[in-house]
């Protein structure tokens, strides 16, 4: 059935021109496809910048400047970096991006899992129906977003009594392949994970006059 399926691909074309198809049902400012996956991938995150901001009518109301200011923080870093769109763009640095330089993606596994028992692979570079279906995989978080990473930044901004919130450990977080799995429908558990943040990564560590080797 792959082999039926890919037949009808025509992976390598990166232009609308050479690959028309692909691209029906898209906004015209699409010009090829790596700009689309791109877009598709900065949406993502935006979406979970959005979860975060949300979450601010929850924040203990004396803390709520403070945690509006890692709003800030976030939201600056997102932009210099272009809300990691690098990661389904298959002509970035290999090291930047989930997929192979012809757009092959791999499903990593459920969070529980090393790697997925099912070997799952797409190409959503490859035809329409593939673009179309690549939306269904999850870019999951191994440890919640929702049922620990935000309310732990926001209770670390309640109770930091003096101390500095190490905002970039939950930028890694929520943002980052740090803790981030692009994984198949199927191997996208939506179990409790029962994982949380690292206690002694919350706040920063005063800074020491000398280094430890």
């Amino acid at each position: 059935a792959d082999l039926i399926h890919n037949l009808h691909e025509n992976v390598l074309a990166e232009d609308k021109d050479d690959d028309e198809q692909w691209f029906e049902g898209l906004e015209s400012r699409f010009k090829n496809k790596s700009s689309y996956m791109r877009y598709s991938c900065e949406s993502r995150i935006r979406s979970y910048m959005k979860e975060v901001s949300g979450f601010i009518s929850n924040v203990h109301p004396t803390a709520r400047d403070a945690y509006k200011g890692i709003i800030d923080l976030m939201s600056d870093k997102l932009k210099s970096v272009k809300y990691n769109g690098c990661y389904f763009d298959r002509r970035e640095e290999e090291a930047a991006r989930l997929c192979t330089s012809e757009g092959w993606f791999s499903c990593q596994g459920p969070f529980d899992r090393e790697d997925c028992p099912c070997k799952h692979s797409i190409n959503p570079y490859g035809n329409r129906e593939s673009r179309i279906l690549f939306s269904t995989w999850n870019l999951d978080h191994i440890i919640e977003k929702k049922r620990a990473v935000v309310p732990e930044l926001a209770e670390a901004v309640k109770t930091r009594d003096g101390r500095e919130v190490n905002w970039e450990y939950f930028y890694q977080l929520l943002f980052t392949v740090d803790n981030l799995k692009l994984v198949h429908i199927a191997c996208h558990k939506k179990t409790n994970h029962n994982l949380s943040c690292d206690k002694t990564k919350i706040y920063r560590k005063r800074k020491q006059n000398h280094k430890i080797s």
